[in-house]
C-alpha cells in the first residue's frame, strides 16, 4: 500500500491505517524504539504510541513524507519514554551519551516557548548537514537521529571505532561553530 493511501485512510478515520502503517513501517519504528530505549517492551509500547499519536494528529497533519513522520514520532516518543526511565533510576547509555554530546550545539525541543527557534535551528541543521560529505553527514544523522552506537556505525561505515569518535567529535564542532556563526547560539 503506499503511503498516500495509508494516508487517506487516516483521513476516512479507518482503523486499517493503523494496520497498514505497523504493516509498511512498523519494524523500521521498532528499530528506531530499539535504538534509543535498548529494551524491547519499551520500544514495543513506543511504536503503539506512535500509531496513537498518528491517529490523533492526521487529520488536520497531512505529512509529505509518512516515514520520516513516523521517524520523527518514534524518536520523539523513545526519548521521552527514556527520559521518564532514567528519572526513575539514573543510568548509562548511548541514547543519554548522543544527547549530552549534542546538548552545547542544541536547544531543549520541549520547551514551547523556544518554538520558533527550534524552527530556525532545524532549517540551520538541515542546511549544515548539506554541507557536509556525505560519510560525514551519513554518520551524523545514524548517531544522532537514529542513535546507533559506536560499535554499530563502525561495522556499517568500515570504519574503526577511533574514526567514527573523531568524525562525530569533529562534526559536532564544525556545528557549534556554524551555529555560532548564523547567531543561533
Amino acid at each position: 500500500m503506499t503511503e498516500a493511501s495509508i494516508i487517506e485512510l487516516y483521513f476516512a478515520r479507518s482503523e486499517a491505517a493503523i494496520a497498514e502503517s505497523d504493516r509498511a513501517y512498523g519494524g523500521f519504528c521498532r528499530r528506531i524504539a530499539m535504538n534509543v530505549l535498548a529494551n524491547r517492551e519499551d520500544a514495543e509500547e513506543s511504536v503503539n504510541d506512535v500509531w496513537l499519536a498518528a491517529w490523533n494528529a492526521i487529520p488536520p497533519t497531512r505529512p509529505d513524507s509518512l516515514k520520516a513522520y513516523f521517524a520523527r514520532l518514534t524518536r520523539r516518543i523513545s526519548i521521552s519514554r527514556l527520559r521518564r526511565r532514567a528519572a526513575k533510576k539514573r543510568g548509562g547509555g548511548e541514547t543519554a551519551l548522543a544527547f549530552e554530546e549534542l546538548s552545547a550545539c542544541l536547544a531543549a525541543p520541549d520547551n514551547p516557548q523556544k518554538s520558533l527557534e527550534t524552527e530556525e535551528l532545524t532549517r540551520a541543521l538541515n542546511a549544515f548537514l548539506g554541507l557536509l560529505p556525505e560519510t560525514e553527514r551519513d554518520l551524523f544523522v545514524a548517531k544522532y537521529f537514529f542513535c546507533l552506537p559506536v560499535k554499530e556505525l563502525s561495522a556499517r561505515f568500515s570504519l574503526r571505532e577511533n574514526t567514527v569518535k573523531s568524525k562525530l567529535r569533529r562534526t559536532r564542532q564544525k556545528l557549534l561553530q556554524y551555529l555560532k556563526k548564523e547567531a543561533l547560539l
